[in-house]
């Protein structure tokens, strides 16, 4: 199984497991940064080169040595359940892709008629229901958790400690766990505890959103897409999500967690 999802810096001044939809984009080009005082012209998920990934065959030794001795600070960040899927939604499933075309080609016709998604027409700009439709689109993402059907779950939509267990699992442990929603506070946390290369002014980093103008723009606050039904559904898939990284179920309005991450209790829940 090894360490999917695991990024280090060429230094291995650090170590990171991602998580797609929580702040991953900008926390690659931080840490590509961090090793050459400049940042990866693109978008960082297209590097093949300049950071250690897991899905680089010639990165996994030197990966699975680092975090299986715990040489390197490891570290991982989440997000709130409520605003993570619902991104997924606008990014993956109504927007257009960085290549110009739909995400998994034949996933959002597959929607369309399967669970009646509305998607904004062939550019995504039209208008639509965008609370009926993600709704719909939450009905399948439970479908493909909980029953993989009608397809296997996709890694932007399924749960962030099913990401964050793999690492531990496999003979990882995390030095820290910070929240999108509280970026620059456990970004620097992390840089306080690493020693970098070329010195990073967090203040002066963009943010780098791989989704962004992707899709629709979201017309609602985040509790109006939750009614009872979806609240269930979400409690269904995320139950865990919500209880290790302490966030609010019962206030889809609220983004922000209502306490910190224990890691002990991390590690003992996911480690099994």
């Amino acid at each position: 199984m090894g360490f999917p999802g695991t990024w280090m810096t060429e230094s291995e001044s650090v170590v990171y497991r991602v998580v797609p939809k929580c702040a991953c984009s900008t926390i690659g080009q931080i840490m590509f940064y961090s090793d050459h005082g400049k940042f990866f012209d693109g978008d960082i998920h297209d590097s093949t080169a300049g950071m250690h990934k897991w899905s680089q065959e010639a990165s996994q030794p030197l990966i699975e040595a680092n975090v299986k001795s715990h040489k390197s600070y490891a570290f991982t960040c989440v997000r709130n359940p409520y605003t993570r899927i619902l991104s997924s939604f606008f990014d993956k499933i109504c927007g257009i892709q960085r290549n110009g075309r739909r995400y998994r080609g034949n996933l959002v016709p597959l929607l369309i008629q399967k669970y009646g998604i509305e998607v904004g027409g062939d550019d995504g700009k039209q208008e639509f229901d965008q609370i009926a439709s993600f709704r719909r689109f939450l009905l399948f993402a439970r479908d493909t958790i909980r029953f993989r059907k009608p397809m296997e779950p996709d890694i932007h939509w399924s749960a962030m400690s099913g990401h964050i267990s793999t690492f531990i699992v496999n003979g990882g442990r995390y030095d820290h766990i910070f929240f999108t929603e509280k970026f620059d506070e456990g970004m620097a946390h992390v840089l306080d505890n690493i020693k970098v290369k070329k010195k990073v002014n967090l203040k002066k980093i963009p943010k780098f959103n791989e989704s962004e103008g992707h899709g629709p723009k979201r017309l609602h606050p985040v509790e109006d897409y939750f009614d009872d039904l979806s609240r269930h559904l979400v409690w269904e898939i995320y139950k865990r999500d919500f209880q290790l990284f302490k966030y609010d179920f019962d206030n889809p309005g609220n983004k922000m967690p209502l306490g910190e991450v224990d890691l002990d209790e991390v590690h003992a829940k996911l480690g099994d």
